[in-house]
């Protein structure tokens, strides 16, 4: 109900100060479980999908917004909350595992799962490779990929900033991918080719220069280069 009446609310007002244009509604599935996945350019990308895709979406976010204290905790969780959003702890190894089987739980429900294949959000505006547990829950769940670009949120909230500009935004829902024709959650390539299918379809939303490597820092050390290697293969 809190969610219903946040959408009520605040999709007006969202469409207006920021001269909304919303594409390709149709293309999102109306029932059922189904996963958004996005470019990730500003903090205010997970309100702009919940509030302009055509039905309910819900998405993870990091545990402290939900764990603030006093007037500005509580303010802080009944926002969250009133968008869908679902406290995971951050992180690699498990806490990224676990983080995907809540977003598994709510593919499982039938609801719609919204999450970012770039893992953080892009500083230079280029769109880096997709990390695969997009294609993990897509195989895992049967749930059709719908990729969606968004553009003009770096613009409203630059990265650091903590303000707000009013610039224009724009939202387009591609056509839904069936990732489960690439085999099995279980392999690795399935998961990776997936991938690849979803991040290509974003692009040709967005327009955004292609990277081919991961956005993150280089690992440092051998333990790291590792580490990265062995749950990009194995996990997700």
């Amino acid at each position: 109900m809190l969610k219903l009446a946040s959408r009520a609310f605040l999709t007006p007002l969202v469409r207006l100060l920021f001269r909304a244009k919303v594409e390709g509604k149709k293309n999102v599935p109306m029932q059922g479980p189904v996963i958004l996945a996005s470019n990730h350019l500003s903090f205010i990308d997970s309100v702009v999908i919940t509030l302009l895709a055509p039905r309910t979406v819900s998405f993870l976010a990091k545990d402290s917004y939900f764990n603030g204290t006093g007037l500005k905790g509580f303010a802080s969780r009944a926002f969250f909350r009133s968008i869908g959003a679902i406290p995971v702890t951050r992180g690699v190894g498990q806490a990224a595992q676990d983080a995907l089987d809540a977003g598994l739980e709510l593919l499982e429900e039938d609801k719609a799962f919204a999450i970012y294949p770039e893992g953080t959000r892009s500083l230079d505006g280029r769109l880096y490779r997709g990390r695969t547990g997009v294609a993990w829950l897509a195989l895992k769940s049967g749930a059709p990929v719908v990729p969606v670009g968004i553009d003009g949120t770096d613009k409203v909230q630059p990265p650091g900033s903590k303000g707000i500009s009013f610039a224009r935004i724009r939202i387009r829902f591609g056509e839904p991918l069936d990732l489960t024709t690439y085999g099995k959650a279980e392999s690795g390539k399935a998961r990776r080719h997936g991938t690849d299918a979803v991040m290509a379809a974003i692009a040709d939303l967005t327009g955004q220069e292609v990277v081919p490597h991961y956005n993150e820092p280089p690992p440092k050390g051998l333990v790291e280069t590792v580490r990265r290697r062995f749950f990009e293969r194995f996990r997700l």
